[in-house]
């Protein structure tokens, strides 16, 4: 009897390991069978970041505007230009940053958050009519909005070129 159930637990460990190797070998085909697929935009995300890329791409286009005010020392209008054109940056950014890829999100928030933050202290520096301030902030604002454009996908980049 003893020799009955010693070959039969030699027989069970002998089934678990086959059925083990079984399992292994299907998990391992599973995860590497196919070529693993690159992540892409879908057309409806490439969509929406084009709609609110074109709003972007028209308050950088006021740039040149702003840095005559800001040269001008002209506080009033420097405020009213960050208030009413440039208003919906923000916005523009936060769109476009939920339909960029995941692995894009991190860098993209990081960039629209410091954009923001150059176009709050800029409104702050007319604000309080502080020329040096001003000069600064302006320069911030500027190199946001360029460092920002880069983190839109080089098709809408193509696409906005294009129209």
């Amino acid at each position: 009897m003893s020799a009955l159930i010693t070959q039969l637990s030699a027989s069970l460990r002998r089934l678990a390991l086959v059925a083990l190797a079984v399992v292994l070998s299907f998990g391992l085909t599973a995860c590497s069978g196919g070529k693993a697929k690159a992540a892409t935009l879908s057309p409806e995300d490439i969509a929406i970041i084009e709609r609110q890329a074109e709003g972007f791409l028209a308050a950088r286009d006021r740039l040149p505007e702003l840095a005559t005010l800001v040269n001008e020392r002209d506080w009033t209008f420097t405020r009213n230009l960050i208030h009413g054109p440039m208003q919906e940056v923000g916005r523009e950014m936060l769109y476009i940053n939920q339909h960029l890829l995941p692995a894009e999100r991190p860098e993209a928030n990081k960039r629209a958050a410091d954009l923001k933050e150059a176009m709050a202290e800029l409104d702050e520096a007319a604000r309080l009519q502080d020329a040096g301030k001003l000069s600064k902030a302006y320069i911030k604002v500027a190199s946001g909005f360029g460092l920002y454009a880069q983190v839109l996908p080089a098709q809408v980049q193509a696409d906005l070129k294009q129209s």
